[in-house]
């Protein structure tokens, strides 16, 4: 693809998923914040607190959701789902171990830690099905690329099953697509050595529209498993907007992650509704708590992911 094709895709795609989303070119707040709604001193307790919303998401085809620690009693249709993630500096031992129990107790997907912590819950978590998940690059995406490549092959070789990395901002701002390509390709082809998927944060909230779509084309041609749309630690988290665009560029083979600021239960069906196969929060899960009645469809997911087929046929296919 030459630099005007490429030009030519962000604008077809931008013009595409504006439309979708019933805003004005420039115009600024579609999608959740349509709603108005915002949860004031909001301790991003996503699933456990905001379950109407994280129903929503379910409900459009999410396969993944993060809970943070002190998780309640779920669905065991929803636990399947949630990515169970502790990533602050300050969590202890105790911390991983209790978010281990409670992944393992709801069964969750997996835990999504950081690197130090890889060796104790991947053997905390050694005779469940829950997963282990950790970080790359993160949170800033700014690190040497060996850096990340040894990062997410060490993380393997002590447990780790899913690799979230972060791409170089700086490098996509900067014009340089061939290096933020590079940059993804090294550590997704070390997590897919070591058996392990890889998905990639964006960090949306810092990127235009076209830097958004140009970072999708990248990760997409490096061969990453998930496109994520933040990390939890910038100034904003996932957008319906984002998601839909995420999703129009990468096509139906790639997952795309929603993460951040996902509050209420509608905030998520929109996420689903607009592309999203996962959904992570650094929270509890009181977004599921209020989600008591069974899901609808609840195998739809497992029926239309393209690696659930695959699987059937005996063939390889990620651990998504």
């Amino acid at each position: 693809m030459d630099q005007r094709q490429l030009e030519q895709l962000v604008h077809a795609v931008t013009e595409e998923i504006l439309r979708y989303l019933g805003t004005a070119k420039g115009s600024a707040q579609a999608g959740l914040e349509s709603e108005g709604e915002i949860c004031l001193g909001c301790e991003h307790n996503c699933v456990e607190k905001c379950s109407r919303k994280t129903r929503l998401v379910i409900d459009a085809g999410a396969d993944r959701i993060s809970a943070g620690p002190a998780v309640g009693q779920v669905d065991g249709a929803v636990a399947g789902l949630i990515d169970h993630t502790l990533l602050k500096p300050e969590a202890s031992r105790d911390d991983i171990r209790k978010l281990c129990q409670e992944a393992m107790r709801f069964g969750f997907a997996s835990v999504c830690i950081n690197p130090w912590y890889v060796p104790l819950a991947a053997e905390r978590l050694r005779r469940s099905k829950v997963k282990v998940c950790t970080v790359a690059g993160f949170p800033l995406g700014a690190t040497l690329p060996q850096v990340k490549i040894y990062e997410a092959e060490e993380a393997i070789k002590l447990g780790a099953q899913e690799v979230d990395m972060v791409i170089n901002v700086g490098a996509l701002k900067s014009g340089q697509d061939d290096v933020v390509e590079l940059d993804v390709r090294g550590v997704v082809e070390a997590c897919h050595r070591g058996g392990a998927i890889c998905k990639v944060i964006l960090e949306t909230a810092l990127l235009t529209i076209e830097e958004k779509v140009r970072a999708c084309v990248a990760c997409k041609k490096a061969g990453a498993d998930f496109v994520k749309t933040s990390t939890g630690f910038g100034p904003a988290g996932a957008t319906a907007e984002d998601v839909a665009l995420m999703r129009a560029v990468v096509g139906a083979q790639i997952g795309v992650k929603a993460a951040g600021g996902i509050r209420t239960l509608e905030d998520l069906k929109k996420m689903v509704s607009a592309g999203a196969t996962r959904i992570g929060a650094s929270a509890s899960v009181r977004i599921l708590e209020e989600a008591r009645v069974p899901l609808p469809e609840a195998g739809r997911l497992e029926r239309q992911m393209p690696y659930a087929s695959a699987t059937a046929a005996g063939s390889p296919a990620p651990s998504y």
